[in-house]
C-alpha cells in the first residue's frame, strides 16, 4: 500500500524551512523521551530536537497522540516525522527510515519495590504482567512469554506505559515490559515505588525517530541523521543519556540490520 507521503509532491525539508517549523508526532506518556511535567512537555526528545531545529533554523512544535495513531499519522502526511522514539526492528525498517540511533532499547522487566518473588526475568512465569499496545515491547514480551513453563498467566495491554505503571503500583499487575531507559528512569524517579529487574530479558536494540521512506523525506532524515551523528561525536547526545537515563550508551551511527 502506497504512503499518503509518497503523493506529496513538495520537499518535505524545504516546506518545513520555508514555514519555518518542522512538525513532529509523538506520545507525552513515555518518560523519559517525552512526557509532561508540571502541565509543559520535557525529556529527552524535547532536547534533541531542540538542536535539530537550532541546526535546520526551524521552531520544532510538537503534536501529542496516543502511540497506535502516531505512525498512521506519519503515513498520513499530518506531520513530517515522529519524536516517538520507537525500536528499530525489522518489520519497522521495511516501512520506514529511521534515524541514527539515539539509545539502546533493550527490553527489561520493572516490578513493584521489595517484590521478591520476581528476581530474573523468567519468574513473571505463572504471573499477570504487562505492557502496551502495538509496542516492540509488547511483542517482544509475549515472544519471551512463550519459552516459559508456565507462561504468564495473563498479559494485559495498556493504551500506554502510565497506565501499566499504575496497575503495577496499585498491584493488579506484577510486572511490566519494557525498554531498558524508561524503567530506569521511573526507578530512579521513584526508588521506594519501583525496581527494575536484572539482567534484561529482550534482544539488542535501539530507538530512532522515524520519517516515511517517501522521496520527499530523503533530505529531511539525511539531515536529521547528520545532525544526530554529530551529537554522538561532540558529545551532546552522550550528555543527555547521562542526564536521562543515568548513564551514556554506546550506539551505532546506523542500523543496516535491526536483530528482529
Amino acid at each position: 500500500m502506497a504512503f499518503a507521503g509518497l503523493a506529496r509532491a513538495e520537499d518535505v525539508l524545504a516546506k518545513a524551512k520555508a514555514k519555518g517549523e518542522l512538525t513532529v508526532g509523538t506520545e507525552l506518556q513515555f518518560a523519559p523521551f517525552d512526557f509532561v511535567e508540571d502541565g509543559k512537555q520535557a525529556g529527552m526528545n524535547k532536547e534533541i530536537f531542540a538542536e535539530i531545529g537550532k541546526e535546520l533554523g526551524v521552531k520544532v512544535t510538537f503534536l501529542d497522540l496516543p502511540w497506535p495513531s502516531v505512525l498512521p499519522g506519519l503515513e498520513a502526511g499530518k506531520f513530517d516525522m515522529v519524536a516517538g522514539p520507537a525500536t528499530i526492528t525489522k518489520a519497522r525498517m521495511e516501512r520506514y527510515r529511521f534515524s541514527s540511533p539515539i539509545a539502546n532499547a533493550t527490553v527489561a522487566i520493572l516490578k513493584k519495590k521489595g517484590d521478591t518473588s520476581i528476581t530474573k526475568p523468567e519468574d513473571i512465569a505463572g504471573k499477570k504482567v504487562g505492557s502496551a499496545k502495538a509496542t516492540a515491547q509488547l511483542a517482544q514480551l509475549q515472544d519471551f512469554a512463550k519459552t516459559l513453563n508456565p507462561p504468564p498467566s495473563a498479559i494485559q495491554e495498556y493504551v500506554d506505559f502510565s497506565q501499566s505503571y499504575a496497575d503495577l503500583g496499585a498491584g493488579r499487575i506484577v510486572a511490566v515490559a519494557n525498554s531498558l531507559p524508561n524503567i530506569a528512569y521511573l526507578a530512579k524517579t521513584k526508588p521506594d515505588v519501583f525496581e527494575v529487574v536484572q539482567p534484561p530479558f529482550g534482544k539488542p536494540v535501539y530507538f530512532g525517530f522515524i520519517g516515511t521512506k517517501a522521496e520527499d523525506s530523503k533530505s529531511l532524515m539525511d539531515a536529521v541523521d547528520a545532525i544526530i551523528i554529530k551529537m554522538k561525536h561532540d558529545g551532546r547526545l552522550a550528555a543527555l543519556q547521562k542526564k536521562w537515563f543515568g548513564t551514556e550508551m554506546e550506539t551505532p551511527d546506523q542500523v543496516t540490520e535491526a536483530s528482529f
